[in-house]
């Protein structure tokens, strides 16, 4: 009798702690396709990244993303002083790397809206072949590495823990001046 009762007391338990158990919310875990429109060559890389963001108050978060844009092949057409024309083809990459605070409203339902503003690096590379581990410490010859502010927003849907995340903004990079870029991000998340 006593084994039954404390059986039906660590079940019931479970079923009371349960709902609290699921709904912790110290963080996101995710990955993503991205799009980045780099306007001074006026060309669209796409490529994937990957983030985390752990919660420092229920609203605040603190993230940090990083993604690869795979080559994208540019074509450049010179003319020179005595009018003959060079065409010059590039694979030109991206790297991005980026840190901030992200606001987020909505935090106890399945719809989370959120803005953000994150600090970082953008390099850009026209080196040519695959990037590999092997590779990348020697492949750095042609890179072009430039300050980032990524001000933008988005949104947030969750069924439970699993949810999908599509984001946009405005990567600014400074170099002689500040170049407005527009990024945008979607993929799937997952709350710890």
């Amino acid at each position: 009798m006593k084994t039954r009762f404390a059986i039906m007391l660590l079940a019931i338990a479970a079923l009371i702690s349960a709902p609290t158990l699921f709904a912790q919310d110290h963080g996101e875990l995710g990955v993503f396709g991205d799009m980045f429109r780099a306007s001074a060559s006026s060309t669209n890389l796409y490529g994937l990244g990957g983030r985390i963001s752990l919660n420092v108050h229920p609203n605040v978060a603190l993230e940090v993303d990083g993604a690869y844009d795979f080559a994208q092949s540019n074509t450049q057409n010179v003319t020179g002083i005595n009018g003959n024309t060079t065409v010059f083809r590039s694979d030109l990459r991206a790297t991005h790397g980026l840190l901030g605070p992200k606001f987020q409203l909505g935090t106890k339902s399945g719809v989370r809206a959120f803005l953000f503003a994150k600090g970082g690096f953008l390099r850009f590379g026209v080196t040519p072949g695959p990037v590999t581990f092997g590779a990348f410490p020697t492949r750095l010859e042609n890179t072009d590495l430039n300050g980032v502010f990524y001000p933008g927003g988005g949104i947030e849907f969750f069924l439970g823990p699993i949810g999908i995340r599509t984001d946009a903004g405005d990567e600014i990079y400074f170099d002689r001046g500040a170049q407005n870029n527009l990024k945008i991000t979607v993929g799937p998340t997952i709350r710890f």
